[in-house]
């Protein structure tokens, strides 16, 4: 059984038990997250896709912990103009696991 879930603009397949790291959610280390976006759930044969979404699915997971990205470096180069631009950035995330998919 698996589910498609919407967090951060973002589309996740998610099984039970499984570990993700998505956009920091405000909430605490070991407290319970509902999903409630729920754009498709399969169990076997049985298909369930909404429209846009489910209203009869949920999604249950609890926070591991939250942390930050590995930094990404931007740099911007004009040839021949003396001009070098140098950035750096590292996206928050919340690190969830899976522990409920009901639908």
């Amino acid at each position: 059984m698996y589910a498609v879930i919407t967090s951060g603009g973002k589309q996740f397949r998610v099984i039970e038990g499984q570990t993700l790291k998505i956009a920091k959610l405000v909430a605490e280390v070991g407290s319970t997250v509902n999903f409630d976006k729920i754009l498709m759930v399969v169990n076997g044969d049985d298909i369930q896709v909404g429209k846009p979404h489910l209203d009869s699915a949920a999604v249950a997971a609890s926070v591991v912990s939250h942390g930050r990205h590995k930094k990404i470096h931007i740099v911007k180069f004009r040839r021949r103009k003396h001009h070098r631009k140098q950035m750096g950035h590292r996206q928050d995330f919340t690190e969830i696991k899976i522990t409920k998919i009901t639908g």
